[in-house]
């Protein structure tokens, strides 16, 4: 899922750029910036998001949160893997192989 404080019909163009697959949400009026704890603190004049990323449970609660800021708080291609392997685990009845 990505959140964007574009308008919906700017994020529907880029999704569309981006052949993507999964959900974008609309967030033009902000109303989740604060709501989320995700106001960027430094910039009080544009009022932008904090770069995050969160992996979610399919029912949308948060499984783990990084801070997105450069290289050194963005999730890498493993720590997503494991995050994914440990929600499809938790949520999965045919995860483990039955014993003969």
């Amino acid at each position: 899922m990505s959140v964007s404080v574009d308008p919906p019909e700017v994020i529907a163009a880029f999704r569309a750029g981006l052949d993507a697959r999964w959900t974008f949400l609309s967030d033009a009026e902000r109303a989740w910036l604060d709501r989320l704890g995700l106001r960027e603190t430094p910039d009080t004049q544009t009022n932008p998001y904090a770069p995050t990323v969160f992996t979610l449970f399919p029912d949308r609660r948060i499984h783990r949160h990084y801070n997105g800021y450069w290289f050194w708080g963005r999730p890498t291609a493993e720590e997503l893997r494991a995050d994914f392997r440990a929600i499809t685990r938790s949520i999965r009845d045919d995860w483990e192989v039955p014993d003969s």
